[in-house]
């Protein structure tokens, strides 16, 4: 598939064929532009607005990570070279080594990588502090009144009001799930995300505030509700949040685990990019704040793949592999959207057309066994392919065998894949921003289907460490075979190649993820 595709976010617009059309609209394939407006970040101050005020006034300084030895922070030696090299240390994160800095030197990172403890070191991006601006690609739509009522007026006794829209919950049996357990509210899964609405009525009542933070400058900003979105920024981890734990309680939809805590961790620009600098600050937060697991559904910007025969790019993934390796040695499952260009990931090449997306990107041709996707193909992440609502794979999902952990409902055309009634859209519901609700498609919504059930899995099993936690979903997933031919659009083409057995292969893993299982076993 080609079409403009969203940088930052694994949602996307499909043909939908009806009336009610997709929370946010974004096609996979080829436009370096990511939904955002200019402006400040609401509830962003502090000592986030310390950080940007140390940009040059000229407006030419990029962030870099250092990556030098963990356990103690950088050594004097590399605290004079990065001063001298033109640097500013903004945080570090010294149980992991990883050195936030900001410099206007085009050097900077040539020369500090030469210095004795400094293990890698790269820029984070190419457009100069803060990130540039970039068009909206879509307005949300949400459900209107008539559309509200009407699934109101379709649910049954001890359904909420829109749950007969959520043909996701049957798809893996999470409706049979909560029949037995809704999940425990010991349990936090968060959201590193664009920021999530936590006075939304559906997650309100699980919200963990707590384990909440903003993180967009690569340091922690705890101000209250620094974790929300603006009104001009994506709802795109509203919508996550939502699927994961919107509260079984008579209001909206339900979530997948409806019993555990949701948390906002934001890591996306104002124009919507997600930086290195943020995304490690995300999960060293999540490891130091009782989180079990995290939701990941986004690429680190600005490469699509990062490959580690170039060095500025090797030092993001050496950041990143840090900073989930970290999170998991402190009881975090890390999960991880697949992405939404129908690309086999276990492919001898790929051609990414969109990389870098905040500078001039250019067709260039990968190997994906080289160059990473992060933090999805980084070693210990569950990466969760996207099934419609025939339960076969979405016509955007990435796949892969040997990439693919596990499969989850992430939406597709409804004209590809159509629900049983009463649902009509074969998208995903979720929760907006305001109070509202509406539908998005994408890996971005397969994966957080996969981290509840991994919420559930930890509520059943509270004592598991991430290995067992992760051994279980694999183990409990419904083995689903390879669809084969795979014509999604019915034109006699075959649109992507399954490899593999029915017990695993690169379209569905180890198989569709199961939330009985998850609270019976």
């Amino acid at each position: 598939m080609t079409g403009p595709h969203s940088r930052h976010r694994r949602a996307l617009a499909i043909p939908l064929g009806m009336a009610m059309a997709t929370a946010m609209a974004f096609l996979p394939g080829a436009s370096a532009s990511a939904a955002g407006l200019p402006g400040t970040t609401a509830g962003v101050t502090g000592a986030v607005s310390d950080v940007l005020a140390s940009a040059d006034a000229d407006g030419t300084a990029l962030s870099y990570v250092v990556n030098v030895r963990p356990g103690h922070g950088p050594s004097g030696q590399v605290k004079k070279a990065i001063a001298a090299a033109g640097g500013t240390i903004v945080t570090s994160y010294d149980q992991i080594g990883v050195i936030v800095v900001h410099s206007s030197n085009p050097d900077f990172a040539k020369t500090i990588r030469k210095v004795r403890g400094v293990e890698s070191a790269g820029n984070t991006r190419n457009a100069p502090l803060p990130a540039q601006s970039t068009t909206d690609e879509g307005t949300p739509k949400a459900l209107n009144s008539a559309q509200l009522a009407a699934a109101q007026a379709a649910a049954d006794a001890g359904q909420d009001p829109l749950e007969s829209l959520q043909w996701d919950l049957p798809a893996i049996k999470a409706d049979k799930a909560h029949e037995k357990s809704l999940g425990s509210s010991k349990v936090t899964v968060a959201v590193i995300d664009t920021g999530v609405d936590d006075t939304h009525p559906d997650l309100a009542p699980n919200f963990d505030r707590a384990a909440s933070v903003n993180c967009v400058t690569g340091k922690p900003d705890t101000t209250d509700g620094a974790w929300r979105p603006s009104a001009a920024e994506s709802p795109h981890g509203t919508h996550v949040a939502g699927e994961i734990a919107a509260a079984k309680n008579g209001v909206g939809m339900t979530g997948v685990a409806p019993g555990v805590k949701v948390a906002g961790i934001k890591v996306s620009t104002t124009a919507g990019y997600f930086y290195t600098e943020a995304v490690v600050c995300g999960f060293v937060w999540a490891a130091t704040h009782g989180v079990d697991v995290t939701n990941n559904s986004y690429y680190t910007d600005p490469w699509y793949f990062n490959c580690t025969d170039d060095p500025d790019q090797k030092a993001l993934v050496d950041a990143i592999t840090r900073a989930t390796r970290y999170a998991e040695k402190k009881g975090v499952v890390n999960v991880a959207a697949a992405g939404n260009e129908n690309y086999d990931l276990a492919a001898d090449k790929i051609t990414d057309p969109v990389s870098p997306n905040d500078g001039t990107p250019s067709d260039r041709v990968i190997d994906p066994s080289k160059c990473f996707d992060i933090p999805t193909q980084l070693p210990g992440v569950v990466t969760v392919a996207a099934t419609g609502a025939k339960g076969i794979k979405s016509s955007f999902s990435n796949h892969g065998l040997g990439v693919i952990d596990v499969a989850a409902p992430g939406g597709d055309s409804t004209a590809y894949q159509t629900p049983q009634p009463p649902a009509t859209s074969g998208l995903i519901l979720g929760t907006l921003p305001g109070g509202k609700w509406g539908y998005m498609a994408g890996t971005s919504m397969a994966s957080p289907h996969a981290a509840a059930v991994a919420a559930l899995i930890k509520s059943t099993h509270p004592y598991a460490p991430p290995a067992l936690v992760k051994a279980l979903l694999y183990a409990e997933a419904d083995a689903t075979p390879c669809t084969d031919p795979y014509d999604i659009n019915g034109d006699g083409k075959v649109d992507a190649v399954c490899e593999g057995s029915k017990n695993r292969n690169g379209f569905y893993g180890w198989g569709t993820v199961d939330a009985l299982d998850a609270v019976t076993k």
